[in-house]
This record gives structure tokens, C-alpha cells and sequence, in this order.
């Protein structure tokens, strides 16, 4: 793979899917608590708990009022419940005793955050601040390794890759273009290959 079929690739993708995130959110704050919820949860999910949620607790400040227990309750259908509430309490009150109850702005300030990894930091820096990140879940490393943009053998080392081959203005649109492709067209079990739009440039077809 070449910078130069990478760069064609993200142009084709761009034709056919958004560079938005089919999460739904108002607020850096709304973003960060539905990524967090995201994880090993459908999008659609999400939205639906999150809907419901944000009415009432759209804010650090009033997200804290809850227990854990009661989180858990709002959070249960997504899965991880426990630990997501604790997170999000946790990083809560980060944001309140740290950022005077404003969602951070840079990368490094993000993964300060209790229960904030990587992926999600990049997520909220690139979607709601405008920075030049790439998240790695679990769509964007199979789909990154499978067509041949990086070949790595985790997370890290994809996001390394794809930072490499990639031009810097594309990271955070390639991400959305990636999962995308990977819903569509190139799922886990049974990719779609012979309607997938960059078929032609996937090293796997190739080496057939």
C-alpha cells in the first residue's frame, strides 16, 4: 500500500459515506458519555439510552448527583454497566475538580480523565474540537489490517500505521470512513467484497 492508493481510498470512501459519527450528541460533554457507553455497544443503542438520559443529566455537575447504582440503572441495557458507570462518575468529577466543569480540549488533558482511554480521547479531540486524531476500534483494525492500509497486530500500532500513511487532514475523516466500511461492506464474519467500493485497492482480494 502506497500513500498514493491510501489518499484514493479515503477519496472514494468520502463519495460514500459521512465523515459524522452516528452517535448523537449536543455537547463535548454528551459526546464523551456516549463514546464511553459505546464501547462493545452498538451506536443505535447507544442513542437510545443516551436519549433518555441526557434530559435530565446533560452536564458533569448533574451527572454527580447520581450513584453509581442509579447510573447503572440508566446505563444497563449497554452493557459493561458497572464499570462504565464508575468511569463516567470518575470522570465527572475530573472535570468539575480539574477543568472547572468544562470537557477538555487537548489530547493529553482528555486521557487525564478517569476511565478515558485512548480511543475515546482521540474521538472527542478529533469530533468536537476539530483535532487531527485517529480512534482505533474494533471496525477500524480489522478494516485497516484486512484491506492493507496498515498490518499490525494491535490497536496502537494500527493507529501508528494509519498515522503514517495516511495525510494528517484526513486522520479524523478516514476514522468515520472506516467504520463505515466496515458495517457496510467489510464485517467480521461475512465482508461483502464484491460490492465493496475500494475492492480494488484491498490487499486481501489482491492476493487472491
Amino acid at each position: 500500500m502506497t500513500k498514493k492508493m491510501a489518499k484514493r481510498i479515503v477519496e472514494i470512501l468520502s463519495k460514500r459515506f459521512t465523515d459524522k459519527p452516528a452517535l448523537k450528541f449536543s455537547t463535548p460533554f454528551e459526546l464523551l458519555i456516549a463514546v464511553i457507553l459505546s464501547a462493545q455497544c452498538t451506536d443505535e443503542r447507544v442513542n437510545k439510552v443516551t436519549a433518555v438520559l441526557f434530559e435530565n443529566y446533560n452536564t458533569p455537575e448533574k451527572l454527580v448527583t447520581l450513584t453509581e447504582r442509579e447510573l447503572e440503572s440508566y446505563i444497563f441495557s449497554c452493557g459493561l454497566y458497572k464499570s462504565k458507570a464508575k468511569h463516567i462518575l470518575s470522570a465527572c468529577k475530573d472535570i468539575i475538580d480539574k477543568f472547572n466543569g468544562e470537557v477538555p480540549c487537548t489530547l493529553e488533558d482528555l486521557r487525564s480523565l478517569a476511565g478515558v482511554g485512548r480511543k475515546t480521547a482521540n474521538v472527542v479531540y478529533s469530533v468536537a474540537f476539530g483535532g487531527d486524531a485517529i480512534a482505533v476500534d474494533t471496525h477500524v483494525f480489522r478494516v485497516a489490517n484486512r484491506i492493507g492500509l496498515t498490518s499490525a497486530e494491535n490497536e496502537l500500532n494500527t493507529e501508528k500505521g494509519l498515522m503514517e500513511i495516511l495525510d494528517r487532514s484526513d486522520w479524523s475523516r478516514a476514522h468515520h470512513y472506516l467504520i463505515y466500511l466496515g458495517r457496510s461492506f467489510c464485517s467480521a464474519r461475512k465482508p461483502d467484497c464484491e460490492n465493496c467500493p475500494v475492492k480494488e485497492y484491498c490487499s486481501k482480494l489482491i492476493k487472491r
